[in-house]
């Protein structure tokens, strides 16, 4: 794995063949440092914990006697690891496992495991099954809001505002959260969750704010720790939780999750309906 690995460099934009034998070589990872050190966060003392958690609806493989197999994983990269996994390129890794055989289904999924961890840098958690549709909301939706908004990008840290006097604990929910692939320029679409304790939040300065990414061009990853970093700086939140949950591409979709530390990985995960 190359330290100078960047999107450029990898099999984003351009037109590639259908890989037609397994081959973990098309994993491409990206080293996470430079982005974070855009925002000035320091690699070795991350102010959040969290993970990029992955969920895979086209995973295909073939029986040790040739038949087809077909199944749904979810994938979970931890945040300290060296390098995030570009999207395109697990795609393609997937799609290469489908006239592998393995002899049991534990074998494959070992196998992915194994390859992850090695493109990423840290163990990598693979399981199989999704988690379930979310039914009821997570918290307040603030895309009802009556604001007028003429800011399109880039982000404006400026609009997060919060009320020292008023002290809360609080879930803020917006499906508007819109950003745009940093080398193709396709757009990635998102459900986000802000959780915290803290000064109370300007829910119209938020809105705002989350629209601003409209037209940025970030990676996943990078967008919800620029959310978290920005409202950490902006708000003072004692403790806060930040996710975004994007919709599927190419049978892949992406939820990045980040907490202060000391806040415990949910028990339970889902998906939105738009997963």
């Amino acid at each position: 794995m190359s330290a100078m690995n960047t999107p450029q460099d990898s099999s984003l934009g351009r037109e590639v063949s259908y890989p037609s034998q397994y081959d973990p070589g098309l994993l491409f990872p990206i080293p996470r440092a430079a982005a974070r050190a855009e925002i000035g966060l320091d690699a070795a003392a991350l102010p959040f914990v969290g993970h990029d958690r992955w969920h895979a609806f086209e995973l295909g493989w073939l029986d040790g006697r040739g038949k087809p197999c077909v199944a749904v994983a979810t994938v979970q990269v931890p945040c300290t690891s060296p390098s995030l996994v570009e999207s395109k390129s697990f795609k393609l890794y997937l799609n290469s496992l489908n006239s592998a055989r393995f002899d049991t289904a534990e074998d494959l999924r070992a196998c992915i495991a194994t390859d992850l961890s090695a493109c990423a840098g840290a163990p990598v958690e693979v399981r199989f099954g999704l988690p379930p549709l979310r039914e009821v909301p997570l918290g307040d939706s603030i895309d009802g809001l009556d604001v007028e908004i003429d800011c399109y990008g880039p982000p404006r840290a400026d609009y997060l505002l919060a009320d020292a006097s008023q002290v809360v604990e609080e879930t803020l929910v917006s499906a508007l959260l819109k950003s745009n692939c940093p080398v193709t320029g396709q757009p990635d679409w998102a459900t986000v969750s802000v959780r915290y304790h803290g000064p109370k939040i300007d829910r119209s300065g938020l809105l705002r704010y989350l629209v601003s990414y409209r037209e940025h061009a970030e990676f996943h990853e990078q967008c919800v720790e620029r959310i978290f970093s920005e409202v950490s700086h902006r708000c003072h939140p004692q403790w806060l939780e930040v996710e975004a949950r994007y919709t599927r591409r190419g049978g892949l979709d992406i939820n990045p999750w980040r907490a202060s530390h000391g806040i415990a990985t949910p028990a339970t995960t889902y998906r939105e309906q738009r997963q």
